[in-house]
């Protein structure tokens, strides 16, 4: 499995790097001052960054017991990433409609746009973050064999 320290550099890597994307994108989208969609952004990757270490420490944890390894395949990577994101939505629903002053239906719309984004996001992120810092649990497992 992979260490705290490389779990710290995951979570943190992705989050600059999605709200680099996402706040200038949001800001554009949906016709908002790039002031609003950017601090609502960093609210909302503060939060991501605690839930994407202790959401990937877990799915880890339940890969290596169920599976003995933390290798994913790539229905487990689409798995990881959807799973993560509707968590992410149910944590952050509330606080996209209050500092925004929106609705619930328009923040939920808003954040499924983002939840969509950071799906196709998360999921090319963690396979480059998985080749350029390989794990070494699931690189042991590539070289034994089955």
């Amino acid at each position: 499995m992979r260490s705290k320290a490389d779990r710290i550099r995951q979570a943190l890597s992705f989050e600059i790097i999605g709200l680099a994307i996402v706040t200038p994108a949001g800001a554009w989208l949906f016709g908002m001052p790039v002031f609003d969609i950017g601090l609502v952004s960093l609210i909302a990757a503060t939060v991501a960054t605690g839930w994407n270490y202790v959401f990937n420490l877990g799915f880890d944890h339940a890969l290596k017991w169920a599976r003995g390894s933390t290798a994913k395949s790539l229905p487990l990577r689409v798995l990881h990433a959807i799973s993560f994101e509707a968590g992410l939505l149910v944590l952050l629903l509330p606080v996209f409609a209050w500092w925004l002053g929106v609705g619930l239906a328009q923040a939920f719309t808003m954040e499924l746009s983002f939840a969509l984004f950071y799906v196709l996001y998360a999921f090319a992120f963690t396979w480059c973050y998985d080749r350029v810092f390989p794990d070494p649990d699931a690189a042991e497992a590539a070289r034994v064999p089955a």
